[in-house]
């Protein structure tokens, strides 16, 4: 196989601590940091929360734009991908980062099970934030949780509401949503190519699936995610020591399948983003 493999790294998300591994970086700073690291292991793209001076999470615009601005001090080239997920804000809150135009953001086009609640993307919320990214020209990752959300996407895709070519992630493993099960990670890649030939796809595991999901994906000739967001170990015994190791985890992955690593730029180009100077 020559296409290259997309790398995302989800940096912190909304819920890991330090508790749950030193390594999870919270602050700015410690973001900056640990993407720096990341993005010179090859990832690409960077799926970004940020979090409040007690650590929790928040949608705050001027974090977002903080982050945003060291991301392309210190990373420069990559892709940069802001949160509008439901755990860091309610409502129109969610996309308040949006009109600091980033390459692309998340977009979640239906509602599913978590572990302890509903994550709710109401239809009147989802069509805003995807208004939102179309003014704003920012290209929506869809997060996939259940095969609804795919038929969904690709039928918004088809009315426009999209930034195109569509780019759907299959997010695998969340308790009470969808397991991370081979058979049905084949049939979502299928219905993808029947319902939408051009898009392009990745993968997340969450927890013990994430370098399972990773595997699925690299083999199978999509795009893949990985990160302390989703995933604060190596294995059963071992904390990850950075976001950078995991990464290189996917890498070599990538070597076995003997799929090349996309770079930022070749990402920008299989995406239809912007090109930008280094």
């Amino acid at each position: 196989m020559t296409n290259p493999c997309i790398i995302c790294v989800a940096i912190t998300g909304s819920l890991p601590t330090k508790d749950n591994n030193p390594a999870v970086p919270i602050t700015i700073a410690e973001q900056i940091e640990s993407t720096q690291a990341a993005f010179e292991a090859g990832a690409s793209i960077a799926h970004c929360h940020v979090r409040d001076d007690d650590g929790k999470p928040t949608s705050d615009p001027d974090r977002f734009a903080r982050l945003k601005e060291g991301l392309e001090k210190h990373c420069p080239g990559m892709i940069i991908q802001l949160s509008t997920g439901g755990r860091s804000g309610a409502g129109k809150a969610r996309g308040g980062m949006l009109p600091l135009a980033p390459d692309m953001a998340s977009l979640s086009v239906g509602s599913n099970n978590f572990p302890t609640r509903v994550y709710e993307n109401p239809p009147d919320l989802v069509d805003w934030l995807a208004g939102e990214m179309r003014t704003y020209a920012v290209k929506p990752e869809i997060e996939a949780f259940d095969l609804s959300h795919i038929v969904q996407a690709t039928r918004m895709a088809g009315e426009g509401q999209l930034l195109g070519p569509l780019y759907v992630q299959f997010v695998m493993g969340v308790k009470n949503a969808m397991p991370a099960d081979e058979v049905i990670f084949d049939f979502y890649i299928e219905t993808l190519k029947r319902l939408a030939p051009d898009a392009q796809w990745c993968a997340a595991g969450i927890g013990a699936a994430q370098l399972t999901i990773n595997e699925w994906s690299i083999a199978k000739g999509g795009h893949t995610r990985t990160g302390l967001e989703d995933n604060v170990r190596l294995d059963r015994d071992r904390l990850a020591p950075s976001n950078a190791a995991l990464v290189q985890r996917a890498v070599d992955l990538c070597e076995k399948y003997k799929r090349p690593v996309a770079t930022w730029q070749q990402a920008r180009e299989i995406l239809g983003l912007r090109k930008v100077a280094a």
